[in-house]
Order: C-alpha cells, then sequence, then structure tokens
C-alpha cells in the first residue's frame, strides 16, 4: 500500500517521521474550509479531515491519511488569521483562559474511512501586549490555527495542557499509528 498524505504541513511530516513513516507523496486537498452556520468545533474538525481525505485522488494500491486542526473557545471556532490583526484578536481571547484543540484525523481505503479526532485543553497565560506584539513580529501565528503555534515561541504562553502535545502541534501520533497500522501501512520508529 502506498500513503498519500493529503495535506501540505510541513509539521505533519515531520510528525510523522517520528513514528517512521514516510508518505509516497504529497497531495493537499484543496477543499471549502468554511464552518456551517451553527457548526460547533468537533463535527467541523472531523467534517473536514473527512472532505480532505474524500478530496484526494487515489489509484487502488493507495491509502489516504488527511488531518484538520481546529482551536474553540467555547463553542467559537479560531481559523487561520487572515492578518495580524485577527492573530491578535484570537491572543487577546485565549489570554488568561483555557482554550480547546480538535485534531481530527481520516483515514481512507478505497472507498472506507476510519476517523478518529482527539481535543487538548490547553491554558495560555495572561498575556500582555508586549507578549502580544513580540509575538506577532515573529510571523509564526501565520498560516496556525488559532494564531499560534505551540512548538515555537508560543510554547512560553502555554503552562499546561492536558491531552496529546503532538495533536496541538498537527497530528495525534498515537491514534494516527494505529490507524496506518489497522490498514497494513508500516510504522517502525524514529526515523532520525
Amino acid at each position: 500500500m502506498k500513503l498519500i498524505l493529503g495535506s501540505a504541513s510541513p509539521r505533519r511530516r515531520e510528525l510523522l517521521a517520528q513514528i517512521g513513516v514516510v508518505a509516497n507523496e504529497i497531495r493537499p486537498a484543496d477543499i471549502d474550509e468554511t464552518p456551517s452556520k451553527g457548526e460547533l468545533p468537533r463535527p467541523y474538525c472531523v467534517r473536514l479531515a473527512r472532505e480532505k481525505a474524500l478530496a484526494v485522488a487515489t489509484a487502488h494500491d493507495e491509502v489516504v491519511l488527511a488531518a484538520d486542526t481546529v482551536v474553540a473557545v467555547g463553542r467559537r471556532i479560531l481559523g487561520k488569521p487572515e492578518d495580524a490583526d485577527e492573530a491578535r484578536c484570537f491572543l487577546r481571547l485565549m489570554s488568561g483562559r483555557r482554550h480547546r484543540v480538535i485534531t481530527a484525523v481520516a483515514l481512507r481505503i478505497g472507498t472506507k474511512i476510519v476517523e478518529k479526532e482527539t481535543v487538548t485543553v490547553l491554558k495560555m497565560k495572561q498575556l500582555t501586549e508586549a507578549d502580544i506584539e513580540a509575538y506577532i513580529a515573529t510571523g509564526e501565528w501565520q498560516g496556525k490555527a488559532g494564531g499560534y503555534g505551540i512548538q515555537g515561541y508560543a510554547a512560553r504562553f502555554i503552562p499546561w495542557l492536558n491531552g496529546s502535545y503532538t495533536a496541538v502541534v498537527g497530528l495525534p501520533l498515537t491514534e494516527t499509528a494505529a490507524l496506518l497500522e489497522s490498514a497494513g501501512v508500516a510504522v517502525t520508529g524514529d526515523s532520525r
């Protein structure tokens, strides 16, 4: 079986490499990621992962792995900020509060799709305006759900989390490894 990664995320490729998995090919899915009216964060995230897996064209001997990560404050979905001002708003909203990071993984084998989602609860420290401006200046917020990446400079903002660190980065490795193994894709261990 050939593994096709339905994501252009370099973080997801790096995470897969940690468990000894290298996709045979990268085919990013191009879907509309607009939430439906009234759609809650968890079902929204699962829907996007599934739609990404379905959007990737495959041959009979290929398996598609797709994922999506959503940051949520209550019922509010914080997507990838469009600009620095929106990133500032997101950071102010999460400052001093708990939020959730939901990552859904979908594995498609032929017409069958198997899904798994993880929910991680995080607390962000109380941020000063100087903290926010320093983070915005790094540019790390670009292309990140919720406007921050825990694997970079923003790690200093998160004193506590309950759940999967790798899911917050973009791919829950324990759950992903189990899905891949169930499909017959070898998971060999650290490939570094």
